[in-house]
Parts: C-alpha cells; sequence; structure tokens
C-alpha cells in the first residue's frame, strides 16, 4: 500500500466509513469451492465469491479509530453476510456511535458503491455481549427438520485441545492482498483477522463428518478477543462446540463455537461463532 492508499476514516453524522477498497479473492484457485469461477457460476453466483472472512480484514481500523487498540485486546466484531462480492469488487466499511451500556456497541456494516449491504452486524469492546448480531440470529435459528450433508452432526458435540498454529511464512506473504496491513501484522506478528479466525477452524475438521461432496461458504462470522490479539508462530489449542443446526430451503446451516487457548497455561485468548452454509445444490445428497 503506497501512501495514497492511507487509511483515513470519515466521520459523518456519528458514522465512521472507511475507504473504498477492492478485496481479493484469494482462494479463486481453489477449484470445487465457492470461490472458484466456474462452480461458484453453476451454483447460481456471479462467480468466485470473496470469503467473509477477508471482508473482515478492511474494519481493524474502524474499530481501533473507534475504540482504541483496546479492542485487540478485549473486542469483538460480528457479522452476518448477506451479499456475495467477487474479485476486486469495490466496497466499504462503516461503523456506527457507540450505544451506553455495560458493553459499548456499535452498528458495523459494508456495502457496495450502489448502496448494497455486504454484510451487517455489530462490535463492542470489553467482555462478552449476549446481544451481539450473532448471538441474537443463533437465539432465533429453528432447528432443523431434515439434515442430509450434517446427518452425523448433533448440537452440543465437542473437541478439545485441537492443536493450533499460525505459521508466519504464509501468513505475512498473504499481507500482500490484505485491503487495510496494519504495521503491527508485520512488526509484532499480530495475525490479521483472517488468519487468526483461521487458528480458530482447527475444531471443523474433527468436529464434523459431513456426508459426501458439497460446497459451502461463510454465512456469518463472530471473532471476540478474550485476552488478545492472536499471534503468529505460537502454539496454541482449541476447543469447539455445535451450538446449532438449522436449514433454509437451499441451505443446510451448521453453528459452531471455538476457543483458542494459549498452549503454555491455557489462557483463553480468542473465542469464533460461526455460521457456515452449506449448499443442497451441490450435494448429491439433494439431487
Amino acid at each position: 500500500m503506497d501512501a495514497a492508499d492511507t487509511f483515513v476514516a470519515e466521520e459523518r453524522d456519528g458514522i465512521l466509513s472507511g475507504p473504498v477498497r477492492r478485496p481479493v479473492n484469494v482462494s479463486r484457485a481453489a477449484e470445487g469451492s465457492i470461490h472458484d469461477d466456474g462452480t461458484a457460476q453453476a451454483l447460481g453466483f456471479r462467480g468466485g465469491t470473496v470469503a467473509g472472512n477477508i471482508h473482515m480484514e478492511q474494519f481493524p481500523p474502524l474499530m481501533v479509530a473507534r475504540f482504541g487498540s483496546a479492542w485487540w485486546r478485549t473486542g469483538g466484531l460480528s457479522l452476518h453476510f448477506l451479499h456475495a462480492t467477487t474479485d476486486g469488487e469495490p466496497v466499504q466499511a462503516f461503523v456506527g456511535r457507540p450505544e451506553s451500556g455495560a458493553v459499548p456497541r456499535a452498528e458495523a456494516w459494508m456495502e457496495t458503491p450502489e448502496g448494497v449491504r455486504v454484510c451487517e452486524g455489530t462490535a463492542w469492546l470489553g467482555g462478552d455481549d449476549p446481544n451481539s448480531a450473532l448471538r441474537l440470529k443463533l437465539a432465533a435459528a429453528r432447528p432443523a427438520a431434515e439434515l442430509r450433508i450434517l446427518a452425523s452432526a448433533q448440537v452440543g458435540d465437542e473437541v478439545r485441545d485441537v492443536p493450533s498454529r499460525l505459521d508466519s511464512g504464509p501468513a505475512l506473504v498473504r499481507l500482500d492482498g490484505v485491503t487495510e496491513p496494519l504495521p503491527e501484522y508485520r512488526a509484532d506478528k499480530v495475525a490479521a483477522p483472517a488468519v487468526a479466525i483461521d487458528a480458530l477452524r482447527a475444531v471443523e475438521a474433527p468436529l464434523f463428518r459431513s456426508q459426501g461432496e458439497f460446497v459451502g461458504l461463510f454465512g456469518a462470522i463472530e471473532l471476540q478477543f478474550l485476552a488478545g490479539p492472536v499471534f503468529l508462530d505460537r502454539d496454541y489449542l482449541a476447543d469447539g462446540r455445535v451450538v446449532g443446526l438449522s436449514e433454509s430451503p437451499k441451505t443446510e446451516i451448521a453453528w459452531y463455537e471455538s476457543v483458542l487457548r494459549e498452549a503454555d497455561g491455557g489462557r483463553p485468548i480468542a473465542r469464533l461463532l460461526m455460521m457456515s452454509r452449506l449448499l443442497k445444490a451441490s450435494s448429491p445428497l439433494w439431487g
């Protein structure tokens, strides 16, 4: 990023906005995934999608501008993804004025220049927020009537002590495509949001035993720092638990929570609440 692209937050009527950015579809070479143009278009999308965790990397400068650097230690960002974008499409991130209360909470969202909402939710500082955007959605989710891809999963399934480590080599190379490459990502080896989320996703493989082939995409992500930030080149352990299973006419929906702990001492560092959508049209079980 050159000087002309330096982050500058603007405020109008209590709303902070960041610059318009063009996120890169870093997984576009992953054949058979929702990020692959051919696969995505066959499933009715305009093209390979930019992952939701990549969009989250546009928010940290706004979080710091709104809540201060303490956001990296005890802050949270909870987003529901509404509109899939493709490689290089322009988007802009916003955060509103925090509400007064025990946990300062603000609206957060992203939209296209035409005003189409890409994602929306909440951000906050300090402690748990039982009324975050995703906690409320999870509470309102109806249990699934029929699951085929996720037939073997049950609410309450859990795994513990899953090793997780973020090596700096690939993580630092990936910074070339990050929309807001903050200095601490390189200087202090702080994990950018999408990378930190990868550490928390270490529980997915042992937690879920899906049936057959399918294509999935992120429906919503909540990242909360408990004693953050998450760092590269450190050993962690992750615990995971299935907290919800629901469905829509086109998707099976899995909700899980993951907590990342220090491998030495066990101190909780970060928490993830993830909602993933498994596309029925991509599975022969729904053929």
